[in-house]
């Protein structure tokens, strides 16, 4: 079922877990994380990326998967993921995302303000809005976020989210997009703060493909409610496709290979959902 990714957040955090957010390439990925997801019975989040969205099928591709979850037997939503282009944020409240990631984080702290207003204001109040404050860099470059003084300033998220009521907030605390060349150390008494200053704002971490369990589940147990996964999904993915196509390829067998990508991908993504879940109820 569809539902407000608001409520999916806030359901999460309430049972002191987090809502996997899964970026979506094509059905088949689909499929996978709705099967993992109804087996265990827990919401998720279907994530396109700004480049699958503005490709000749991007539309379509939402249209996909709102189809696949309005048939799910667990709420989901569907966010258009790190968009920087209000155009772009029209087309995909148009087509019916459930959320979007207004990305503002490369600009001033003052432009981020006015173009989250634009998202927001090109969405309206029934589309969730996700905002970022501190660049998550990406290419296992943790250092570079660092020190470029990247992370997120918990006076500056008090100060961004009183301004642009967002629906959750991506932290950069640490973490980045990808791998991780060498073992991340996150942050934690910043993102305390961060949860202090933004009081009960559900809160999201990107780049969690690369990080260690113990620190996802640290991340979940101190607030964080949406957890970003792509990396860990194209792998398995590509991993699946290497394994089964020189058995289906002498018959053309489109279908076997499908289903053998379908239980790969519900393979990794109950695992996370497991980690996500670490401080339940």
């Amino acid at each position: 079922m569809l539902s407000p990714f608001r409520e999916i957040l806030v359901e999460r955090r309430d049972r002191r877990a987090a809502a996997g957010a899964f970026t979506c390439y094509d059905m088949t990925t689909a499929v996978g994380v709705l099967r993992a997801a109804e087996a265990r019975g827990v919401p998720v989040i279907l994530l396109v990326s700004e480049a699958s969205f503005r490709a000749e099928a991007g539309p379509a591709l939402v249209d996909g998967l709102r189809a696949v979850g309005e048939r799910a037997s667990v709420p989901v939503a569907v966010q258009l993921d790190h968009v920087d282009d209000l155009e772009l944020v029209r087309l995909a409240a148009s087509v019916g995302v459930g959320a979007v990631m207004a990305d503002g984080s490369r600009l001033p702290f003052e432009d981020n303000v006015a173009f989250v207003g634009g998202a927001r204001a090109a969405v309206g109040l029934t589309v969730g809005v996700e905002i970022e404050l501190g660049h998550i860099e990406g290419g296992e470059d943790v250092a570079a976020a660092v020190s470029a003084g990247a992370l997120t300033d918990p006076d500056e998220a008090e100060r961004l989210v009183a301004a642009t009521a967002p629906d959750c907030l991506a932290v950069s605390i640490g973490n980045v997009h990808g791998t991780y060349a060498e073992p991340p150390k996150l942050d934690w008494e910043r993102l305390e703060l961060i949860r202090e200053r933004t009081l009960d704002l559900p809160l999201s971490l990107h780049g969690a493909s690369g990080l260690p369990d113990a620190d996802v589940r640290r991340a979940v147990e101190l607030g964080v409610c949406k957890v970003n996964v792509n990396t860990e999904l194209r792998a398995r993915y590509l991993a699946e496709l290497e394994r089964h196509l020189p058995a289906v390829r002498r018959g053309h067998d489109v279908l076997s290979l499908q289903d053998a990508l379908v239980a790969g991908l519900a393979d990794t993504v109950a695992g996370k959902l497991e980690l996500f879940e670490t401080g339940g109820a």
